[in-house]
């Protein structure tokens, strides 16, 4: 309440509920269970922690409203900037807000600036510019933002400040994808609070209602509220998390230093016999390892001088930075196109897998995507030995997947997927799809050409798989009917394609 008894329009942070506190009763575990998931379970990178998470605050609101030490403003270089929360802020402010702000001659993107609040509730004000976003220039754009987030908690951190109020920084006029900004806003923050949570008490994130959703969805990621929450986000983190202060990752521009810079390592590889005892070492000082160089890693290889075990642990990295991305991605486009699903065993009690050609528009759809795809549906299913389906029925120009695709898929995926694939059957295949599987089995990939069977009749196909263990997409039995006549008159379900 104002002296005058008038209910004040600010908010208290202190009578906000954390995001610790929230849902508790669908998420609690017994200690048991809370036990056996310590015990059996993958941990993730953001483990769940009640101290952290009772920091962290959810609101839906207008931050320039929130009573704490400092309210975060997002605006551009000139700090002049028009956007909702700016204007917001200085309504709320008063004309004084602006006079402090010409003295700070401006901010770069990514710096952080603080200035009174006047006759805000908070006490200060910490500026800061958000960076515009391009495609092009992702890797900058994500750097930027990420030191965006951490100069406020520095400056927060520097000035004794026990709370700290978030807008959304990446503010809608710069174009940045709100859920790619949001996993870097919120796993720096995590990562921050993890080192320094003893200088902050309470952190709260102000949103709107079009951003709350998001911030719903990623939360549980980066600030697991039970170790039952924790397991289950696990698979939707994305490929890059971030260093250990959240900052971007860009494996390719790491430069590992060696302590001693030509000196070997304990787990250093003899070189190649014929090498002096003084340039033995050449090639292990610390840019001549940098990571992500695919030059060097075929060199090393023609040379010799990368083993089979180092090439399967770099193979082994790739794989799963694919794997956590197909995880995280939105990939409802492509399964519903229903070009891949899992059906029934065949007659050795292997899984099938179908793949209907037809359902591919290959000239429509990100083949990246497709990719992502096929990894998130076959990575579990990979561990056992399966089987592939191939419907090459009534395909036409548009649907023939290249070379190129194929041989990308099979470099990309794990050795359990070449291990436990047990046969391809190619069914209806045309003479230039023979042709073409042919010199891809020969000259592309090796250890698959003996997988490959063609069935140019489901007959054949019955012979490894019971009819009852498939289900068909109608085109196909209407074409073998037409084609090579009815071989049963009940035909098995078939889904809707």
């Amino acid at each position: 309440m104002d002296p005058l008894g008038a209910p004040s329009q600010f908010v208290d942070v202190d009578t906000l509920p954390s995001w610790g506190d929230s849902c508790q009763d669908e998420l609690n575990t017994s200690d048991t269970a809370a036990e056996t998931l310590q015990e059996n379970t993958v941990r993730s990178p953001f483990l769940y922690n009640k101290d952290i998470s009772g920091k962290v605050i959810l609101w839906k609101g207008d931050v320039a409203l929130l009573n704490c030490t400092a309210i975060v403003n997002t605006s551009n270089e000139s700090l002049t900037d028009k956007n909702p929360v700016s204007e917001s802020i200085f309504m709320l402010a008063g004309p004084d807000l602006k006079e402090d702000l010409q003295k700070l001659k401006g901010c770069r993107t990514g710096e952080a600036k603080l200035t009174k609040g006047f006759n805000l509730a908070a006490r200060f004000i910490i500026h800061t510019v958000g960076p515009k976003y391009k495609s092009r220039y992702r890797t900058a754009a994500e750097s930027s933002l990420y030191s965006c987030y951490r100069n406020v908690l520095q400056l927060a951190k520097e000035q004794s400040m026990s709370s700290v109020g978030f807008c959304v920084i990446n503010s809608a006029k710069r174009g940045y994808p709100l859920e790619d900004a949001t996993h870097i806003a919120l796993r720096t923050v995590r990562r921050f609070l993890e080192i320094h949570g003893e200088t902050i008490e309470k952190v709260v994130f102000a949103v709107s209602e079009l951003e709350e959703a998001t911030y719903q969805k990623l939360l549980p990621l980066y600030f697991p509220r039970s170790l039952k929450e924790e397991c289950r986000s696990l698979p939707y983190l994305p490929a890059d998390i971030g260093n250990a202060e959240g900052e971007p990752v860009v494996p390719e521009r790491q430069i590992r230093i060696s302590e001693k810079p030509g000196a070997p390592e304990d787990n250093q590889e003899e070189e190649a016999e014929g090498l002096g005892v003084d340039l033995s070492f050449i090639g292990s000082h610390a840019f001549a390892r940098m990571e992500g160089d695919i030059d060097k890693q075929r060199r090393l290889i023609l040379q010799g001088q990368l083993s089979e075990a180092a090439l399967q642990k770099q193979h082994q990295r790739n794989y799963n930075r694919w794997l956590c991305q197909a995880r995280s991605e939105d990939l409802s486009d492509i399964a519903s196109l229903k070009a891949l699903y899992q059906t029934g065993v065949d007659n050795c009690g292997r899984t099938v897998m179908v793949v209907v050609g037809r359902n591919i528009p290959v000239t429509l759809i990100d083949m990246d995507k497709a990719l992502l795809y096929f990894i998130h549906v076959m990575d579990h299913i990979a561990v056992k030995e399966y089987v592939l389906v191939y419907f090459h029925t009534l395909t036409s120009e548009y649907n023939h997947l290249d070379s190129d695709f194929l041989k990308k898929l099979y470099d990309v995926v794990d050795v359990k997927y070449k291990r436990n694939l047990k046969a391809v059957y190619f069914v209806h295949p045309t003479f230039r799809s023979k042709v073409s599987t042919w010199f891809f089995t020969t000259f592309s990939v090796s250890g698959l050409k003996d997988k490959i069977h063609h069935v140019d009749s489901l007959h054949q196909l019955f012979s490894a798989i019971s009819p009852e263990q498939i289900d068909f997409p109608p085109f196909v039995l209407e074409y073998d009917a037409r084609e090579n006549g009815p071989y049963y008159t009940s035909y098995p379900p078939s889904p809707d394609l």
